[in-house]
């Protein structure tokens, strides 16, 4: 055999272990991806952090109503001490993401001084740096991540780089968790989303047209 027999051979060699390798990072992803979506960690926990969403003068959207009023419910059940909102503003919004998250929490029977308005961050991992800023201010160390099932883990991870103790208890409802169609869709934006964070430690700005 040649030397450039020998050589193409270890070259196509290489770029198959690559693919392979590449095959079972990506599948394992998103496998996890999968995996903690199903998960829903009720442990006592100091707060729950509601993951903030559109807003609209105010007002919740239908995802980020889902979430809170899941938040409520584990304060109601005992399983938080404090309710989280977090989420910065749009450009031309009146109100911040975790304000409207905290008008709507009072509106609906939560005590004003159980709740920890964070209204910073234009994507998850500023809103998650500026929690644990304001958790560590308040001694809170502990936390259940309240968030769409696929967003969990990329949240989850993000907490626990903050220094957060966190676990999970994503939402059943609201109109990202609706159909198959949009499972698949979220499971591959979050594992592409979380490799690249794993990676860069950044957010994916305005990855498929939405700041993650």
């Amino acid at each position: 055999m040649t030397f450039l027999a020998r050589l193409r051979r270890l070259v196509q060699r290489a770029l198959i272990g690559a693919l392979v390798v590449g095959f079972l990072v990506v599948g394992g992803t998103a496998f996890r991806v999968w995996q903690v979506a199903r998960e829903d960690d009720r442990t006592h926990a100091d707060m729950a952090v509601v993951l903030g969403a559109a807003q609209y003068n105010g007002v919740p959207s239908e995802v980020l109503e889902a979430r809170l009023e899941h938040a409520r419910r584990l304060f109601r059940q005992g399983v938080v001490e404090y309710i989280a909102t977090t989420g910065g503003r749009q450009p031309g919004d009146n109100f911040t993401e975790g304000e409207a998250g905290r008008i709507w929490l009072e509106e609906h029977g939560v005590p004003a001084d159980r709740i920890l308005e964070v209204g910073e961050g234009a994507d998850t991992l500023g809103s998650i740096r500026a929690l644990a800023a304001a958790a560590r201010a308040k001694s809170l160390k502990t936390a259940v991540i309240v968030s769409d099932p696929w967003h969990s883990l990329r949240a989850r991870t993000m907490a626990e780089d903050e220094g957060l103790d966190a676990w999970t208890s994503p939402t059943r409802s609201g109109p990202n968790v609706q159909t198959r169609e949009t499972q698949l869709f979220y499971i591959r934006r979050e594992t592409g989303a979380l490799l690249y964070y794993h990676l860069m430690k950044a957010p994916v700005d305005a990855f498929d047209g939405i700041v993650l």
